[in-house]
């Protein structure tokens, strides 16, 4: 059986720019097994669209509301999104 993939945008606001968010989230979709993409916005939160069956986007986004150890996040708002599969996880 197919397992159903889910896709949230998360926006994660604070000091999540320049502190190697988006590569730290394109090693931790690697190791989880999801896709989609990682991309900074104009103020200043990073926003990410992740796929992928619940179990491991659960474990994505609590990834997500920690960070890489040189980010310091706030908040962490979650979509659910309708979204075309992405193919792999990129940095945009």
């Amino acid at each position: 059986a197919r397992l159903k993939m889910l896709s949230y945008q998360l926006i994660i606001s604070g000091d999540v720019q320049g502190v190697g968010f988006r590569a730290g989230a394109f090693r931790a979709a690697a190791r989880l097994l999801v896709r989609g993409y990682a991309k900074n916005n104009p103020d200043g939160t990073v926003e990410i669209l992740i796929q992928g069956p619940k179990q491991n986007v659960d474990q994505f986004i609590d990834w997500a509301r920690i960070g890489p150890p040189t980010a310091r996040v706030l908040a962490v708002k979650i979509n659910q999104v309708e979204e075309e599969p992405q193919a792999g996880f990129r940095m945009v």
